[in-house]
């Protein structure tokens, strides 16, 4: 299999921290859990062939993934915009990518994602 078709059956599996999101057209990761269960130990786990986050993103860039930023919108009363950062700094660690050729709905597609 090459990246993409790796990558769907991820975040396919209920058995690792990838999901979609964004209408099903983008794929979620947590980095830290990521590196722990993708690239940590060498093992039966790392999946891509590749020991580094890094590594990992570059991927994703020759296949045409775009990270998303997640927007926040702050409130202007002190005790919420602490709350709102709190809670910002908890998804601080999730990466969110898509490609128009990665949806969960047109499995099909993954033909066309091609590497640059």
């Amino acid at each position: 299999l090459y990246f993409p078709q790796k990558l769907w059956k991820l975040v396919e599996s209920s058995q690792f921290q990838f999901w979609w999101s964004k209408g099903e057209k983008c794929v979620s990761l947590n980095e830290e859990l990521f590196k722990e269960e993708m690239l940590g130990g060498g093992g039966p786990q790392q999946i891509f062939g590749m020991n580094s986050m890094k590594s990992f993103l570059q991927q994703m860039t020759l296949y045409s993934f775009t990270k998303l930023q997640r927007d926040f919108q702050r409130s202007t009363s002190l005790p919420k915009f602490l709350a709102e950062e709190a809670a910002a700094s908890a998804h601080s660690q999730i990466l969110y990518y898509c490609n128009p050729s990665f949806n969960k709905d047109h499995p099909h597609l993954l033909e066309k994602c091609k590497r640059r």
